[in-house]
C-alpha cells in the first residue's frame, strides 16, 4: 500500500514537472521578457491614451494571449473612445514562433508574421491585394520598460509605413 502511494506521489510530481515545462518551453524564450501584465501611455494619431496590455500563456503552453485595453479622452476633435484588442501568438507547422492573429472591436482582423532582433520582435501583416498593411513592434528597454509602435502603410505603397501611435509601457508591480 505504501508503496502504491509513493509511486502516485512520484508520478504527480512528475506531472506537475511536466505541465510546468510545457507553459514555458524553449520556444518561446524570445517572448520571455514581455510575459505578464504593463501599463502604459502614448501618443500618435487617435491622440494621447493610457492602457494596458498583459500577455500570457494558453492551451497548456501552445499559444500566447495578448489581451489590450486603451483609452482615449475626448479632444476638440474627437469624442471619448476606448480600443480593446485580442491577439493570439503560435508557432507555425514548423514549431517557429512566426504567426499571430489579432481582432479588435472596431471589427479589424489582421494576420501577422512575426520576426525577431536582438532587443525587439516585430510583426508585420500579410499583404493583402488593395489593402493597408500593418507593423507592431515591441522594443526592449530594460526588463521593465518597453517601447511599443504600431505602423500603417498605405495600400500604394506598402513597404512605407508610417507611425500611428507609439508609446512606452511598464511593467506592473
Amino acid at each position: 500500500m505504501k508503496a502504491k502511494r509513493f509511486f502516485l506521489v512520484i508520478a504527480m510530481v512528475f506531472a506537475m514537472q511536466q505541465a510546468f515545462t510545457q507553459q514555458t518551453p524553449d520556444k518561446w524564450a524570445k517572448w520571455n521578457y514581455l510575459i505578464g501584465e504593463w501599463v502604459g501611455e502614448g501618443n500618435g494619431q487617435p491622440g494621447k491614451g493610457s492602457g494596458s496590455f498583459s500577455l500570457s500563456f494558453d492551451l497548456d503552453g501552445k499559444i500566447l494571449v495578448r489581451k489590450n485595453h486603451a483609452e482615449y479622452p475626448e479632444t476638440k476633435e474627437k469624442e471619448a473612445f476606448v480600443h480593446t484588442d485580442l491577439m493570439f501568438i503560435y508557432p507555425d507547422n514548423s514549431d517557429n514562433i512566426s504567426k499571430a492573429i489579432y481582432f479588435d472591436n472596431e471589427g479589424h482582423i489582421i494576420n501577422y508574421l512575426i520576426t525577431y532582433a536582438e532587443n525587439s520582435i516585430t510583426l508585420t501583416s500579410e499583404a493583402i491585394p488593395n489593402g493597408p498593411r500593418f507593423r507592431f513592434t515591441y522594443i526592449m528597454i530594460d526588463n521593465d520598460t518597453i517601447n511599443v509602435k504600431f505602423e500603417i502603410a498605405q495600400p500604394n505603397n506598402t513597404e512605407a509605413f508610417k507611425t500611428y501611435i507609439e508609446g512606452k509601457c511598464f511593467r506592473k508591480k
